[in-house]
Formats: C-alpha cells, structure tokens, sequence
C-alpha cells in the first residue's frame, strides 16, 4: 500500500505531460488485453482440420462436420465458409472471394495495432516535453533574483526524470506488445494462405474429375 502510494506520488510529480501519457498507457492495456481475447478465441485451429485440409481427396463434408467444433467468429471458419459455400462455382471465381475474406480478416486482425505503433513514437516525445518543462522550472528558479532554491531545483529535475520514464516505458510496452501480435498475425495468415491453397487445389481436382466425366 505505501508503495502505491509512494507511485501515485511520484506521477503528481510529473507535470502536466502525465495526463497524456496516463492515457497512452490506458490506450496500451486495453489494446493489449483486446487482442490477446481476439487471438485466443478467433485464431485458433484443431490439428484435426488442419490435417483434413492436407490430405489428398478428402471429403468436403468431413470438414464441414469438423467445422462446427470452431467458434462461430473464429477466423478460420469465416475464411473456410466462403470456400465451402462456393465449392460449386469455377476454382477462380472461388479463389478470388476466399482472397477478399482472406483481405477482411487481416483487417480485423491488425485492428488497434496502428495505435500501438503510434504510441511507441508518441510517448518518448511526450515525456520529452515533460523533460524540457520540468529543466525550465529548474532554470527559472536559478535566476530568480540570483538565488537558488534547492526544493524547486529537486522538483523541477524529478518532474522531468518521471515524464521521460513513463515515456519510455509506455513506448517500451507498446513496442513488444506490437511486434508480438504482428507476429503472430503473421503466421495466422500464413497458415490460412497455405490451408486455402490446399482447398482450392481440391476444387481444381473436382473440375477435372467433372470435366473428364
């Protein structure tokens, strides 16, 4: 309890500049606690329908069946649906609606991680503001009649200290908390690239099995 408090004493001590990095922080967990939920009940996939999509002539409503054990938002089943629900038209057509999907999912992916970006350049120079207002206070203080006040001295200097602090680690959190999330967006769109491929070499297969019927 007394550190808390000893925290919430030292940001009154920050300056004005604190308010602004206080939101940026807000702005960094709830980003943060957003896509982990997103990545952990949207991105999953079962190795039992990775598997089917790997194997040779399998049956399409085997995976359809597989299908149902995914969540009804969850990313891979949006992407396999459109497949699945224009399996009839020419292998083309189908391809170019499961890139359109493919398009929108990585949207919504990626939704939030722009301000994470910003914030990892924003931060530091908002507790580099709070760094120069905090040394001026220290200056004026020094010329103040020719005399120096220790107190205000201290102040002026510890106010600039816990802006670019806060700064730094805010942009610090934002940097690997995005560079973690890109990352693994990445492979999530890698495997659904590599899965809708096997997919639509299926769909090739049955329109040479059709035509040479």
């Amino acid at each position: 309890m007394e550190y808390l408090m000893a925290s919430l004493q030292a940001l009154r001590l920050g300056g004005l500049m604190v308010y602004p990095l206080f939101a940026m922080g807000v702005l960094v967990v709830a980003i943060l606690l957003d896509r982990t939920f997103v990545n952990m009940r949207y991105c999953g996939l079962p190795g039992q329908i990775v598997d089917i999509a790997e194997t040779y002539g399998f049956q399409w409503e085997l995976l359809q069946d597989r299908m149902a054990s995914l969540a009804r938002r969850s990313f891979y089943r949006r992407f396999f649906q459109v497949i699945l629900d224009n399996r009839s038209n020419p292998a083309w057509w189908v391809e170019s609606r499961a890139v359109d999907e493919a398009q929108l999912i990585e949207q919504a992916l990626n939704r939030g991680l722009w301000i994470l970006e910003t914030i990892v350049t924003a931060a530091p120079l908002v507790g580099l503001v709070g760094t120069i207002i905090g040394m001026m206070e220290s200056f004026k203080l020094i010329g103040t009649g020719g005399l120096v006040n220790p107190t205000g001295i201290t102040g002026g200097v510890a106010q600039a200290l816990i802006a670019t602090t806060l700064g730094i680690v805010i942009a610090l959190i934002a940097l690997f908390s995005f560079n973690f999330f890109s990352h693994i967006h990445a492979n999530t769109m890698d495997k659904m690239e590599r899965l809708g491929t096997r997919l639509i070499d299926r769909l090739r297969i049955d329109e040479g099995n059709r035509g040479g019927a």
